[in-house]
């Protein structure tokens, strides 16, 4: 159980959780955040689920079929929000619609929604806290492509728990399997029996990711591991602005960092009414 324990050291050390937390775990039907959500019932926390149901053919259709035997098994109410019903479009649609404007990868204009979509619910559902299943291999992949690219006020908000500042509109955002490596993660699984899906998302061809992901798969857990600290240590604190101001998008009114969220000014052109962009 080296996992288990490495989760536990990481929640106590970054003050994730606390046991009086209501906490909602966005569940994918991947390994990581049935593992998460797995782990964190088996240690007493009240937990939710919560479930994107994007449209994505038979892949989302085995997604959803894993979360819900998942939740079963562990007893946990599951929250499904489908992007359909609420769009009248699969997100696949919503995304081409997107990039026949402008030069945008897959995962980026999917991600933007989905981070969104998520923190609303977890706002509506009352959750104090937001766990995701982001792993050490994902966070050091991250960390190198924003710097690679140059996006530092993007890496500066990466960590165990996101986001630099506190307002009533975000739920805390936080990582229990940040110093966990994905070979352990999907050891566990399989060795727990947790249900999941193998198969990675088919619209997730991202050429930049999987170089660095392959670069990175070069050096051990453990080298991955030095970097990850070293950034949050000295890295991370220098890029940290004191002065960041937070303002609320013009046209959704969510927090955003400028006058229009990127939300909205993605999908502005592909929604009927700027109305779609919010959540009933």
């Amino acid at each position: 159980m080296h996992i288990v324990n490495k989760v536990k050291e990481t929640i106590e050390e970054w003050n994730l959780l606390s046991k009086k937390d209501r906490i909602l775990v966005a569940v994918s039907g991947g390994k990581d955040s049935a593992s998460v959500l797995y782990i964190l019932k088996k240690l007493g926390y009240n937990v939710e689920a919560l479930h994107l149901q994007l449209g994505v053919g038979v892949w989302s259709e085995k997604c959803l079929e894993a979360v819900r035997e998942l939740c079963k098994k562990l007893n946990v109410k599951l929250h499904i929000f489908d992007i359909k019903k609420t769009f009248g479009t699969p997100m696949c649609y919503l995304r081409n619609a997107v990039q026949s404007k402008q030069k945008l990868r897959n995962c980026h204009v999917c991600g933007v929604l989905k981070r969104q979509l998520i923190n609303k619910l977890a706002r509506k559902l009352k959750a104090t806290k937001l766990v995701t299943g982001h792993n050490l291999d994902d966070e050091a992949q991250t960390i190198l492509m924003n710097f690679l690219l140059g996006n530092l006020e993007v890496a500066k908000r990466t960590g165990p728990i996101s986001g630099l500042i506190k307002d009533k509109k975000f739920v805390p955002r936080v990582k229990p399997l940040y110093f966990c490596s994905e070979k352990d993660i999907l050891k566990f699984a399989l060795a727990e029996k947790i249900p999941f899906v193998k198969e990675a998302c088919p619209c997730s061809i991202d050429a930049f990711r999987r170089k660095v992901k392959e670069w990175l798969n070069h050096f051990s857990d453990k080298k991955k591991m030095k970097f990850v600290k070293f950034f949050l240590k000295k890295i991370k604190p220098k890029l940290e602005k004191k002065d960041f101001e937070l303002k609320y998008c013009k046209l959704c009114k969510e927090p955003t960092a400028k006058e229009i969220c990127k939300v909205c000014s993605l999908f502005k052109d592909v929604f009927e009414k700027v109305e779609k962009c919010t959540i009933a």
